[in-house]
């Protein structure tokens, strides 16, 4: 009987080391995953995607290598000589934050930028002031006008001072007075003040905005771009070779010096 019950009670000790065994393989796992898992929480809690690269919540994501070819309208406001090398084509929303870094227009967003990563630096301006001024670039606006009504008055608006041959100073207003997305910083009454601040005649730039004469023409454009990869604002391409969202300078200065060798 003595016998009969050590005998059980090793059966029972190696029933129970051989669960043991098994515990310890299932904890181990376990680990590997919840370990892989935090890794990822905190990657994605810095905001860097898994490839390295920032995140869209960043206003960058990797350059996309696939060329797209581009219609540049004779009515597209631009910069530079026709016949420059390297064409820069962005698809912008004159609400959209991120425009406003991108340009260095928008102090606040700009500093924002840089407290993220301190080698930010706004792309636009730089292009403008390395390339476009020494007649190596054109730079073409496009409207991608989506973030709401207010963007597609803005859009107009602008038009309307293109009309008048001064696109880019009204260009340069709206993005230095980006106060929110439609809360009324943008709205007609405001776009004519603007206007008249900047010393438009103001008669015909009211009569435009009234009138909406452009408001189809932007509202189409969003169709456009989204035909040819614009999913947000900014959108930017390099004789074809889209940089979405607010990037650093350098990555354009990049695909830029590589197209005029």
């Amino acid at each position: 009987m003595v016998e009969r019950t050590k005998k059980q009670s090793e059966s029972t000790g190696e029933k129970k080391f051989g669960v043991n065994q098994i515990l310890v393989v299932l904890l181990i796992i376990a680990a590997f995953f919840l370990g892989n898992l935090y890794t990822r929480v905190k990657t994605l809690e810095k905001g860097v995607g898994t490839t390295g690269q920032p995140s869209a919540q960043q206003g960058a994501v990797p350059t996309v290598p696939a060329k797209v070819d581009l219609t540049v309208a004779d009515d597209d406001p631009y910069l530079g000589p026709k016949d420059a090398k390297v064409t820069v084509v962005e698809f912008a929303d004159f609400q959209c934050p991120f425009c406003g870094a991108f340009s260095g227009l928008n102090k606040e967003m700009v500093t924002n930028m840089q407290s993220r990563d301190a080698s930010w630096q706004p792309a636009e301006s730089n292009i403008i002031k390395d390339y476009v001024k020494t007649n190596k670039v054109r730079f073409v606006w496009k409207d991608y006008p989506f973030l709401g009504q207010e963007s597609i008055w803005a859009a107009a608006a602008a038009r309307c001072a293109e009309d008048q041959g001064k696109f880019w100073e009204y260009h340069d207003y709206l993005f230095t007075n980006q106060k929110g997305e439609n809360q009324g910083a943008f709205s007609k009454e405001n776009l004519k003040k603007f206007a008249a601040t900047l010393g438009f005649n103001t008669g015909d730039f009211n009569s435009c905005l009234d009138s909406g004469k452009h408001e189809k023409k932007v509202q189409d454009a969003i169709s456009y771009g989204q035909s040819v990869g614009v999913n947000g604002t900014p959108a930017t391409y390099v004789n074809g070779k889209l940089i979405s969202g607010a990037a650093s300078y350098s990555q354009f200065k990049t695909l830029i010096d590589e197209d005029l060798k």
